[in-house]
C-alpha cells in the first residue's frame, strides 16, 4: 500500500463501502477481528479510526494510539486464524489524529473468528457471515477442499423415498472399474463408496450424489442441464420449438442431453451420398459429446446455477456455471493447459462418459468442428461454448 498517494479525506468524504470501513474507536478485540476478517476474505480494505458514520473526521487521543495498534496486533495474531498482517499508520487530517488499518485481501482463505468460528465476507459497506457456496469457493480456491467433496445431507442407506444408492449404476461402475463383481469384495456398498472416496458416515458427497445417488436433485436441484431449442436467433425469443430438463446423475443427464440435441439438429447429406443414405448431425456428434461432458466435469459446482443447452436457428451455445479457474485463458486451454476443478468427479465420471482426457478435450472439439467459439465470462461467471449450425450458414 502506498500510503502517499492515498488522499485521505477525500477517501472519507467518499463514505463507507466495499473497502472503506469508518469507527470512532475500538475496544472489542472481538468485534475488530471480524471486520478484518471480513476484509481479509473480501479484497481488502482500510478501517479509519476516529472518523464517525456520518463521514465527520473527529479524530482519537493521542495516548490512544498505542493502545489501538496493540488492539490491533492482539485481534490480527489472536482472534483471527489464520492470523493475518494489517499495516497501521497513525495521520493527522484537519488537525486531527487519525489510526488506519490497512487489511490485505487473504492469501490463505477462509479465514475465520476465533470466538464462535465465524466466516464473514463484505457486502456492501457491512459484513457478513459467509454462506456455504461462499465458503466453499474459498476452500477451493486455497486448495484446501474440492467442492466436490463437500457432504450433501443424502444418506446412503434407503431410509426414506429419495435417499439410497441406484445400486444398478454403482454395480456396473464397480465391474467395469474393477474387472470383479461387487459381491465378490466382501464390503458393504456403505464402504466401498466411502473408499472411493464419494460418501463418508454414511452421507454422499457430491461426487457421489452426483454419479450414483436415487435421487440427486432432490438435495441438489440447481444442478441440472436445461435445454432450450428456439426458433430464431436471440434467447429473448418468447416462442422456443422444444424445451426440457435433464435430470438424474450425471450419466442419465449426459444421454438426454445428446437425446435433445440429436432431436432438435438437422441432418446433412454429405458430399457425393446418395439419396438414400441418413446423413450427419449438422455438428459433429463428436464435439457435441465433448462440450457436454466438460460441462458436467468441470462446471463450478459452488454455484447454484444450471448448465444451459440453447438451440438457435443459426448455432448451439452450451453454458456452463463458472468463469475459467486459477488465471486461465481460452488460449491456455486451447493450447492442452487445464486445472481439474472437480477431481473427484472426474476421477469416477471419466469412466462412465466418453471423456477424452485432461487438456485434450478442446483441442479434439476443434479439430472436429474448426470454426467453435469459446467465451470466458469473468464478470458473468460462466464459459459459453458456441458451435455453428452448418446447414444454416451454408445459406
Amino acid at each position: 500500500m502506498n500510503w502517499d498517494n492515498l488522499d485521505i479525506k477525500a477517501e472519507i468524504a467518499l463514505g463507507e463501502d466495499s473497502s472503506r470501513q469508518f469507527k470512532v474507536q475500538i475496544e472489542d478485540a472481538n468485534k475488530l477481528a471480524e471486520e478484518m476478517c471480513a476484509f481479509s476474505n473480501s479484497w481488502g480494505g482500510i478501517i479509519y479510526i476516529g472518523v464517525d458514520n456520518k463521514n465527520n473526521i473527529v479524530g482519537i487521543k493521542p495516548e490512544e494510539l498505542e493502545k489501538y495498534n496493540q488492539l490491533v496486533s492482539n485481534s490480527a495474531n489472536n482472534n483471527i486464524k489464520p492470523s493475518i498482517y494489517p499495516l497501521t499508520k497513525s495521520v493527522k487530517i484537519d488537525d486531527k489524529l487519525l489510526l488506519l488499518i490497512y487489511v490485505f485481501k487473504g492469501a490463505n482463505k477462509p479465514y475465520c473468528t476465533t470466538k464462535g468460528n465465524n466466516y464473514y465476507v463484505k457486502s456492501g459497506s457491512d459484513k457478513k457471515m459467509a454462506s456455504s457456496q461462499e465458503l466453499a469457493r474459498m476452500f477451493q480456491e486455497s486448495n484446501l477442499l474440492f467442492i466436490d467433496e463437500m457432504l450433501t445431507g443424502a444418506r446412503i442407506s434407503n431410509e426414506n423415498e429419495n435417499d439410497g444408492v441406484d445400486l444398478l449404476k454403482f454395480y456396473t461402475y464397480y465391474e467395469k472399474s474393477r474387472g470383479t463383481e461387487f459381491r465378490e469384495s466382501g464390503i458393504s456398498v456403505e464402504k466401498a463408496l466411502e473408499n472411493m472416496n464419494l460418501a463418508k458416515n454414511g452421507n454422499f458427497n457430491l461426487a457421489g450424489l452426483l454419479l450414483f445417488a436415487r435421487s440427486p436433485q432432490q438435495f441438489k436441484p440447481s444442478f441440472i442441464i436445461r435445454c432450450v431449442s428456439f426458433y430464431g436467433a436471440d434467447i429473448s425469443d418468447d416462442t422456443f420449438i422444444d424445451k426440457t430438463d435433464c435430470i438424474g446423475t450425471l450419466e442419465d443427464q449426459y444421454r438426454s442431453a445428446i437425446i435433445f440435441l440429436k432431436n432438435n439438429l438437422r441432418l446433412v447429406q454429405q458430399p457425393n451420398g446418395s439419396f438414400n443414405q441418413p446423413g450427419s448431425l449438422e455438428i459433429s456428434e463428436k464435439a457435441l459429446e465433448e462440450v457436454i461432458v466438460n460441462a458436467l466435469f468441470h462446471r463450478d459446482y459452488s454455484k447454484n446455477a444450471v448448465i444451459r443447452i440453447l438451440i438457435f436457428k443459426d448455432r448451439v451455445e452450451v453454458i456452463s456455471p463458472g468463469c475459467l479457474p486459477n488465471h486461465l485463458t481460452v488460449e491456455h486451454i486451447i493450447n492442452n493447459n487445464s486445472v481439474i476443478r472437480n477431481s473427484i468427479i472426474v476421477s469416477h465420471a471419466s469412466k462412465i462418459l466418453p471423456y477424452s482426457g485432461i487438456g485434450s478435450g478442446i483441442r479434439r472439439i476443434l479439430n472436429a468442428e474448426p470454426n467453435t467459439n469459446f467465451k470466458d465470462d469473468k464478470s458473468g461467471e460462466q464459459f459459453t461454448t458456441i458451435l455453428p449450425r452448418k446447414e444454416f450458414n451454408k445459406h
